[in-house]
C-alpha cells in the first residue's frame, strides 16, 4: 500500500475517509424522463455501496431533486443516517421558473457522518459558459476537530478552475480544507496547477498510486465491459500543519444486473475514495 507524506509538523489523528462520486442525475422531469437512466436502480447500487464502504465524508455531484425522486442526496443521507448540505447549480436567468416548468435542479451536496456546523454555497465565475456551476462547503464538527469540505461540478476551463481556486482561497483557515468532485479535467489540463502548486493541494488518488492512471470517466452505464479512459474525479486536501495519505483508490466502479438482467453501472463516473489524517 503506497502512502504519501506532505509537512507533518505534529502527531496526525485519527484516519478519516472521503469519497466522492458524480451520480448522473438522470435527467429532466419535464414530459416524464422514461426511466430517468434507472436512477432508482442506480440509487440503491449507490447507498450499498457507500455503506459498505462507511466514508466520514461524501461529496456528490449532481445530485437532483424533483417531484418524483425527492431530493436525492437527502434521501442518501437519510439511508446512511448522516448530515447533509446541499447547492443548486443552474442557469442564471429565470432560474426558478426554469425549475418549476422543468421540475428539476441538480448541484453539489456534502454529506458527512458527524455534525454539520454550517455551510455555504457560492457560484463560479461564468466563464463564458451558459450554465453556472455551484460549490457547497460545509464546516464539519468531527472528534477532531472541525474540517472544511467542499464539494464542486466544474467544467473543463482554465478560467473556471482558477475562479475555483479563488473561491477556496478565502476558505484557507487553520481547519483542514477537503475539496472533493468532479473537475472535468485531467490533472495536467490547465488551471489544475493553480489547485495543486499555488494552494498547495495533495492529490490524494495521485499520491497514493503516482503511476496508476485512476481513470473515472466515461462508463456508458448499460454496457458490459470497463470504458473509463480519463481521470477526472478527485479528493484533495491541504492542512495548516500536513496531512498524510494512507490510501485511495477507485470506487462504486462494479456493475450489477439490473431488473431487466442486463449489466448497470452505479453512475457514467466511479466514485474515488481516499484515507487521510491531519495533523494538528
Amino acid at each position: 500500500m503506497a502512502s504519501f507524506v506532505l509537512v507533518l509538523t505534529a502527531a496526525p489523528a485519527a484516519a478519516f475517509r472521503i469519497v466522492t462520486f458524480n451520480m448522473l442525475h438522470g435527467g429532466v422531469e419535464l414530459f416524464g424522463c422514461g426511466d430517468c437512466q434507472r436512477l432508482e436502480e442506480r440509487l440503491a447500487m449507490t447507498i450499498d455501496d457507500l455503506r459498505r464502504l462507511g466514508p466520514d465524508l461524501i461529496g456528490l455531484q449532481e445530485a437532483s431533486l424533483g417531484p418524483a425522486r425527492g431530493d436525492v442526496a437527502g434521501r442518501i443521507a437519510a439511508a446512511l443516517g448522516y448530515s447533509y448540505a446541499r447547492g443548486e447549480s443552474g442557469y442564471p436567468i429565470f432560474r426558478p421558473q426554469i425549475a418549476f416548468f422543468t421540475r428539476f435542479v441538480e448541484g453539489p451536496a456534502i454529506l458527512s457522518r458527524f455534525p454539520i456546523v454550517s455551510s455555504e454555497t457560492f457560484v463560479l465565475d461564468a466563464c463564458d459558459l451558459w450554465y453556472r456551476r455551484a460549490v457547497v462547503c460545509a464546516v464539519v464538527t468531527t472528534p477532531d476537530g472541525e474540517v472544511d469540505a467542499c464539494s464542486v461540478h466544474a467544467e473543463e476551463n482554465g478560467c473556471h478552475l482558477r475562479s475555483l481556486a479563488r473561491r477556496l482561497r478565502e476558505r484557507r483557515s487553520e481547519r483542514p480544507l477537503v475539496m472533493v468532485g468532479d473537475l472535468n479535467s485531467p490533472p495536467d489540463a490547465p488551471g489544475m496547477d493553480t489547485l495543486l502548486s499555488e494552494l498547495g493541494f495533495v492529490d490524494a488518488f495521485h499520491a497514493a498510486h503516482p503511476h496508476d492512471p485512476g481513470f473515472t470517466v466515461w462508463q456508458p452505464p448499460r454496457a458490459a465491459e470497463r470504458r473509463a479512459n480519463r481521470r477526472v474525479d478527485y479528493v484533495m486536501l491541504a492542512a495548516p500543519h500536513g496531512v498524510r495519505v494512507l490510501e485511495s483508490r477507485v470506487v462504486l466502479d462494479t456493475p450489477r444486473p439490473a431488473a431487466d438482467g442486463l449489466p448497470l453501472w452505479p453512475s457514467d463516473h466511479y466514485g474515488v475514495v481516499a484515507d487521510v489524517s491531519f495533523s494538528r
